[in-house]
């Protein structure tokens, strides 16, 4: 699921090795259509540690020069580069074993008995898949590249959680803040945009 379409995954092949060159890995990677088509980049250090808002501009730097010069997208776009955020995306296998006991919405790619979408709390990841016991008691097990969709639910455990491994942005109402000037923007963001004429 980091990439659906293949003009994604030729994409997430020439950002992969650039990334990783900087400690980082993508967690997602879309192509938005539109006037101006937009390239949205969601990274993360390597691990899961913290990632900054230095982190995505210096990727968002070292993948322009590399993305001129392939030119995947032939018209003007914009390049946004950005961390997963607290409600984060599940894209790979191994992101729901780092969740568990954590809510979940998860959207199939093909219905299963005539259904799609599904919430519940993760209780592990195997060779079979995710594991998920749903709101209705029932459990649903599936691989990562058997979803579209999967995400994290923003609840007061995971705020939790994310404050307890340093992931959490500072709040406003956190003593000691006020003297601090919040972005109260839901992700830390760079964007950068392609410059050139339309084709």
């Amino acid at each position: 699921m980091i990439a659906l379409t293949e003009q994604e995954r030729r994409i997430l092949e020439i950002a992969a090795p650039v990334a990783e060159r900087l400690g980082l890995e993508i967690v997602r990677l879309r192509v938005m259509g539109g006037r101006r088509p937009g390239l949205q980049i969601m990274t993360e250090r390597t691990g899961g540690a913290p990632t900054s808002v230095e982190d995505c501009a210096k990727l968002s730097r070292a993948l322009s020069p590399v993305f001129e010069e392939a030119d995947p997208i032939k018209e003007a776009y914009v390049l946004e580069v950005s961390t997963p955020g607290i409600d984060r995306p599940l894209t790979r296998p191994g992101d729901f074993g780092r969740w568990v006991g954590h809510e979940v919405r998860i959207e199939l790619a093909r219905p299963l008995d005539g259904r799609r979408r599904f919430t519940g709390t993760i209780t592990g990841e195997d060779e079979d898949g995710a594991h998920i016991e749903l709101d209705d008691e029932t459990k649903l097990v599936a691989h990562v590249n058997e979803m579209s969709r999967a995400s994290l639910v923003l609840t007061d455990a995971l705020i939790d959680a994310a404050r307890a491994d340093g992931s959490l942005p500072p709040q406003l109402d956190e003593d000691g803040l006020e003297e601090f000037e919040i972005d109260e923007t839901e992700d830390d963001t760079d964007t950068n945009e392609k410059t050139g004429d339309v084709t």
